[in-house]
């Protein structure tokens, strides 16, 4: 082979060498740009997260407790709330509350304080007849953080059930920085309920989280719903302390924060599923204290309802009936 061929195979081997490295060069700018660029990706993905965990910090009081079942899981437990066989119903009945538990408020007393020591279901006002739409009113003001209201809310559902229809009604759970905490409950707020017998007006006043989302109790909880001048005037005309829940049966009957019997300890561990399987069993505590509570509610809406309908107002309610003040 002669000098010239040498010298050409040389250069040709070095040209292949140059591309060679200069493909490899533009292949590992090319892996900086991409790695380089994977990473902002990677941080502005969770910044992003961040920002839209602030912005829904209210959504729970606690990341480790659950609101509860949704979708078809709701529906089930719903029903089993709405639904309770009349023979259990019937074989709770009052579930051993007797005519003594009972009291008469027929001025402004605060009855909170008149009937703590009694432990009843409800106090006889015997107010001015409260009405929406030609129909006696049920009204109702509490809060999401409430562990009362809490377990008041599943015998309000059951009794109203009654009469009329629920649409809307969403589970949730009491504080988790209050007493009780995560007590599992429903919430009126976005429901809606339709009877022909009487009108439901429910005000749950806050959320259960605190503004902020934070476990600092002295941080008040968030707003949801403002009760009207004249709602608060009756809360007022009954337990000027403002305790609740608070349940007004057409200015005719009125239930106070602790004045049920129930208790939100009485749901302690427990499940949504739970909680509604033991309204269906008439052995349970559980079920035996909410099915009662409903009960007599019954009794007293029956009282405005003259006792219609008649598949609500059964003789076993009727029978109750006579326990409440007329």
């Amino acid at each position: 082979m002669g000098k010239a061929s040498r010298t050409k195979q040389d250069s040709d081997r070095r040209a292949r060498i140059a591309q060679q490295r200069e493909a490899q060069r533009r292949a590992e700018q090319r892996k900086r740009i991409y790695l380089a660029g994977g990473s902002i990706l990677v941080v502005a993905i969770v910044v992003i997260a961040l920002v839209l965990v602030k912005l829904n910090g209210g959504s729970s009081t606690a990341a480790a407790a659950s609101n509860g079942p949704t979708g078809a899981a709701l529906a089930t437990v719903t029903k089993q709330v709405t639904d309770v066989p009349a023979s259990v119903t019937d074989k709770v009945a009052g579930g051993g509350v007797n005519t003594g538990e009972f009291i008469s408020a027929p001025t402004s007393t605060a009855i909170s304080n008149a009937s703590s020591q009694l432990g009843s279901y409800f106090a006889t006002v015997n107010g001015t007849p409260l009405t929406s739409g030609g129909k006696p009113e049920v009204l109702y003001m509490g809060a999401e953080y409430c562990p009362f209201c809490a377990a008041q809310r599943w015998a309000m559902i059951n009794a109203l059930s009654r009469f009329g229809t629920f649409t809307g009604l969403t589970t949730t759970h009491s504080s988790s920085t209050d007493a009780d905490p995560n007590t599992p409950t429903y919430t009126f707020y976005k429901s809606t309920y339709k009877s022909n017998y009487i009108n439901f007006t429910p005000v749950e006043e806050t959320t259960n989280f605190r503004i902020g989302n934070t476990t600092n109790t002295s941080v008040n909880y968030q707003t949801l719903q403002t009760p009207t001048s004249a709602q608060v005037a009756i809360g007022q005309a009954y337990d000027p302390s403002g305790s609740i829940p608070f349940i007004d049966l057409g200015n005719k009957y009125v239930q106070v924060g602790n004045l049920s019997p129930l208790s939100p300890t009485q749901l302690d561990g427990m499940s949504w599923s739970q909680v509604a399987a033991a309204m269906n069993d008439p052995s349970s505590s559980v079920g035996k204290a909410e099915i009662a509570n409903a009960n007599y509610m019954t009794a007293a809406i029956c009282k405005l309802t003259n006792n219609q309908p008649a598949t609500a107002c059964t003789p076993t309610i009727q029978k109750l009936e006579a326990n409440l003040a007329s």
